[in-house]
């Protein structure tokens, strides 16, 4: 399997969350839609704590991106020996949740271009 993008990957999520719910969100407003999408399982998967919904997959995703899994757990203040006792969903979470901001406003800025 070619390594994850998670950067890439969630961007098209997004895009394809603003396409789909375009009639039902009410503004481009950062907060707002950081804090729908940050619920939302197919941005993050921290709703019900699942992206992927598939251990496997979530463990292909993380795979090649452990350094972006420490930053993660830094940023929210975890640790790996936690992160692993959760699992590889819980890990996969994590990442999106944590780069959800930075791809969020791409996304926006891109938009606004």
């Amino acid at each position: 399997m070619k390594n994850y993008n998670y950067y890439e990957e969630m961007k098209k999520d997004i895009k394809e969350y603003l396409e789909e719910n375009r009639d039902y969100l009410e503004s481009n407003d950062f907060n707002y839609l950081y804090d729908i999408m940050f619920l939302a399982d197919e941005i993050t998967g921290n709703a019900s704590g699942s992206y992927t919904f598939n251990t496997y997959k979530a463990e292909e995703y993380i795979c090649h991106n452990l350094d972006l899994l420490k930053d993660a757990l830094k940023e929210f203040g975890d640790n790996f020996n936690d992160a692993l006792e959760h699992g590889a969903e819980y890990c996969d979470v994590t990442i999106r949740c944590y780069l959800l901001g930075q791809v969020l406003t791409d996304v926006l800025n891109e938009l606004e271009d």
